[in-house]
């Protein structure tokens, strides 16, 4: 008696149903397969009785139609079916003549444009026949009302099968994406496998380098004769520059009176030979690139005396001592610039030869391809640092989502079977996070 009421008051829970979570698109096949079967059990009688009514209603249609020149007719209603009936007869035929598809979904497309034809018909021309053709119409009304209800009948079974349809391609559906990500997943581990190993093969390489400069910077005979390089080259360069500010000062001076005395035999309007020499030397003394010196000779000489004349006859002042110094012996100007210019081609030839032999010291070739090596190789590994850090945030994401969508398809099926469901544990169950 305990063991009786304890079953009514506490019922045993149905076991629940177990699933291999690699099974699944074999269960949702053959739950389609299933959910397919119904429907059409459950719409084979609501399509037959469809059937019937509409062949019922091509029935009564034909049989009114002849009724169009009934000399037993009313004159008034004779006038009613002449006018009404051809149409009504047209309309009807065009909503019968359709044939019905034997799927039923295609079916039911089929059958609702039929009905609500039918329909229309009866309400438009149809109503000016109920008082001609009273039987009939009433038939015609039974039999669209009878196909209405077996329309109901079907929408009904066709809203249930599509429900569950849309449940399990959403089973399918989030299935296939756990199986992505696993496929995912397993590709990330050997990508993950690819790059970490391309960081130890960087990470080696760049401490190699950094133990060969180790040694090169020990050499105490290689840094020795690589420091003698660059002293000469200093002693060279410093040698140059001092020559290029004597250069500079001279050849600024003189462009400076040069052109005071070109505005001067422009205005005076001085022989055009005068005002050639003297902007050809200015445009020597102008340039950026080291002049020819027997260029920048003939070219001072030749306006040098210009300037003198001008500043002998008081049209150009002379302000300050480098200037009386230049014109008071152009000569001498001529042969100084000259010669700066040959010292400072000499100097620029003995910068390249020192910079030369300096850079390539075998030990600055070594050490500068090393530091370009490591260079490329620190860019190249702050590349795969960030590739792995982004990998590793992707699997962290993922792994974290493959358990939330297994149980959103274990909450589905259950709702698909109605009761409790567990994933038998197989190779495929996504492990829980």
């Amino acid at each position: 008696m305990y063991d009786f009421l304890k079953n009514i008051l506490n019922p045993k829970k149905p076991d629940p149903v177990v699933i291999a979570f690699s099974t699944i698109p074999a269960w949702s096949a053959e739950r389609q397969k299933n959910a397919r079967m119904a429907l059409e059990g459950a719409g084979k009688s609501p399509m037959q009785n469809i059937r019937n009514s509409a062949a019922q209603l091509q029935h009564i249609v034909n049989s009114i139609s002849g009724s169009e020149h009934d000399p037993a007719l009313h004159p008034k209603l004779k006038a009613v079916a002449k006018n009404s009936l051809p149409l009504y007869v047209k309309a009807m035929n065009a909503a019968l003549v359709k044939p019905l598809s034997d799927d039923i979904e295609e079916f039911y497309i089929d059958a609702v444009e039929c009905l609500k034809s039918c329909i229309n018909s009866n309400r438009g021309q149809g109503r000016y026949l109920q008082a001609v053709f009273p039987e009939e119409m009433k038939a015609v009304k039974m039999a669209i009302d009878g196909m209405g209800k077996e329309m109901n009948v079907l929408t009904a079974a066709l809203a249930t099968y599509q429900k569950e349809k849309a449940a399990i391609d959403a089973v399918s559906a989030l299935h296939r994406s756990v199986m992505d990500m696993q496929e995912d997943m397993e590709r990330s581990r050997e990508k993950e496998r690819r790059i970490s190993g391309r960081i130890d093969e960087i990470t080696t390489r760049i401490g190699a380098i950094e133990r060969e400069e180790t040694g090169l910077a020990a050499d105490a005979d290689g840094n020795r004769a690589i420091h003698e390089c660059r002293a000469a080259l200093a002693e060279k360069e410093k040698t140059r520059n001092e020559i290029t500010r004597n250069y500079a000062a001279r050849s600024m001076t003189a462009s400076h009176v040069f052109r005071k005395a070109e505005k001067v035999a422009a205005r005076q309007q001085h022989q055009t030979g005068d005002i050639s020499s003297i902007r050809h030397a200015i445009e020597i003394l102008s340039d950026h690139d080291l002049p020819d010196p027997v260029r920048m000779n003939t070219a001072l000489a030749a306006a040098g005396p210009v300037a003198q004349r001008m500043i002998a006859a008081g049209e150009i002042p002379l302000k300050n001592r480098e200037e009386r110094e230049i014109f008071s012996d152009t000569d001498a100007f001529c042969s100084t610039m000259a010669k700066l210019c040959t010292e400072l081609a000499a100097c620029d030839e003995a910068c390249r030869n020192a910079e030369t032999l300096l850079s390539t010291h075998p030990m600055v070739v070594r050490s500068n391809s090393l530091m370009r090596e490591k260079t490329q190789l620190k860019s190249m590994l702050e590349k795969e640092r960030q590739l792995q850090s982004e990998l590793g945030q992707w699997k962290a994401k993922t792994t974290g989502k493959i358990p939330a969508v297994t149980e959103e398809i274990r909450e589905k099926i259950e709702g698909i079977v109605g009761g409790n469901v567990q994933f038998q544990a197989d190779t495929n169950v996504p492990e829980r996070g």
